[in-house]
């Protein structure tokens, strides 16, 4: 699972601030790889060099690369589910409870 956002992102640091602590806490993220993707400027998150080794085919798939926070789910190295929003959390975490079914 791949978080993308910044620090000068208001739905970035609102999301931490509500749901960072329970989503590490909870029996899920126990059973995945999480990654964040954080630039200075939450604008410059989909710039390849925060995209490092393994996550630079990633940021390829990704159809349209703006807005923050995005909550990706990879699988076998592709994209299975991509939300962006605060509100959205709660897709991305039925989307990933289907998949660990």
């Amino acid at each position: 699972m791949i978080l993308i956002g910044g620090p000068d992102c208001p739905p970035c640091v609102r999301w931490k601030r509500e749901y960072l602590d329970s989503w590490i806490a909870s029996p899920e993220f126990r059973l995945v790889v999480w990654e964040e993707v954080e630039a200075a400027r939450f604008r410059e998150a989909y710039q390849e060099r925060y995209w490092p080794g393994d996550l630079a085919p990633i940021l390829a798939q990704i159809p349209r690369k703006s807005g923050a926070p995005r909550f990706l789910i990879v699988q076998a190295g592709r994209i299975v589910s991509n939300h962006l929003g605060v509100s959205k959390w709660a897709s991305t975490l039925d989307d990933l409870r289907k998949l660990l079914g």
